[in-house]
């Protein structure tokens, strides 16, 4: 069964906000928050609910930035990521999922593609985020 992974841009004050993954496939390469999606939670919870467990941040989603879906052989993987807007919280990590987290400049982010999780889409998203390109959130129907 294939993989739907949801996570969040977080943007403030010309910076970015990303977290460099604990998990033993990715360790060390920086990610913009995200996870998979949990059973019996749309992408709009599975977005919020990851990006506070992996920066303690609340954040209100505000638009898309990119739909990915990569197909492979033995797999499928859709990716959804969204701009946020910070409503509360404070930025924590767990040691278990989470290293460290920074904030980094659009232009740092464009000189570490070796050190990120999944460079296309993190740069495309943070491209998007940058140029306040998004889609507004109303495309997307949620039937429970």
């Amino acid at each position: 069964m294939g993989k739907i992974i949801v996570g969040g841009v977080i943007k403030k004050d010309n910076k970015y906000l990303l977290v460099q993954e604990a998990q033993e496939k990715c360790r060390g390469k920086w990610n913009i928050p995200a996870g998979h999606l949990d059973p019996n939670e749309t992408i709009f919870e599975g977005a919020k609910r990851e990006v506070f467990e992996e920066t303690g941040l609340n954040v209100d989603l505000t638009g898309i930035l990119r739909i990915e879906n990569r197909v492979m052989t033995d797999d499928e993987f859709l990716g959804v990521v969204f701009s946020t807007n910070i409503v509360g919280g404070e930025i924590r990590i767990d040691p278990r999922e989470i290293l460290d987290i920074k904030w980094f400049t659009y232009e740092e982010i464009l000189n570490m593609k070796d050190e990120l999780r999944s460079d296309d889409l993190i740069i495309d998203a943070i491209t998007q985020a940058k140029n306040n390109n998004s889609i507004d959130l109303g495309i997307i129907q949620i039937i429970k």
